[in-house]
């Protein structure tokens, strides 16, 4: 069993669990009808084993992802990722640059990245969220094919979405810390509000 800051969780998957979940997807969480307009969608690079062995995003232990987001103001308490569903209540939603897990990211091709950077432009232009927040400057870069980008509200547009690209929350980041993180996600959080 491992704890979560608010819970304990049943238990992480075991390896034939995470061997398994090699190469699935999950679904993307998006506000819908009756959800206020989408104010941020938060884009992954992919899912991460735990990630598809539970149908839940940024699932891993040590992935800063949900204390971040709730640190930096997006969420009004610290959301469990099983409780991924409640963002679109706050107008927030999560996808990913590349659906296939992997255990790591480095494991995607360049191909699967920039294929993924064009779902991605679909996605937007149908979702039309106020922002764009990619959570990973590599992902971003290959994606949108801007290598000089850096982490911050970016030049391009996608049609009226601004664009912001996020330190990635993976616990194997090691260059942000939680602190540097937040900062960095309350500054986009400051262009969100109404």
């Amino acid at each position: 069993m491992w704890f979560h800051p608010r819970v304990a969780i049943r238990r992480l998957p075991d390896a034939a669990e995470l061997d398994a979940a090699r190469s699935r997807t999950i679904p993307d969480v998006l506000p819908g009808p009756g959800d206020p307009p989408a104010r941020v969608l938060f884009c992954g690079i992919n899912p991460g084993l735990v990630s598809a062995a539970t149908g839940h995003h940024f699932a891993r232990p040590g992935n800063r992802f949900w204390p971040v987001l709730h640190d930096s103001g997006f969420t009004p308490r610290l959301l469990r990722p099983d409780e991924q569903g409640e963002l679109a209540t706050w107008g927030l939603g999560i996808t990913n640059m590349a659906p296939r897990a992997t255990a790591r990211a480095d494991e995607l091709t360049d191909d699967e990245v920039v294929a993924g950077g064009r779902r991605l432009r679909v996605l937007v232009a149908e979702l039309a969220p106020a922002w764009l927040a990619v959570v990973g400057i590599g992902a971003y870069r290959t994606a949108f094919a801007q290598v000089k980008a850096t982490v911050g509200e970016q030049d391009e547009r996608l049609g009226a979405t601004g664009v912001w690209v996020l330190p990635n929350p993976s616990g194997l980041n090691a260059h942000w810390s939680r602190e540097a993180m937040t900062a960095e996600f309350a500054r986009l959080r400051s262009r969100t509000r109404t």
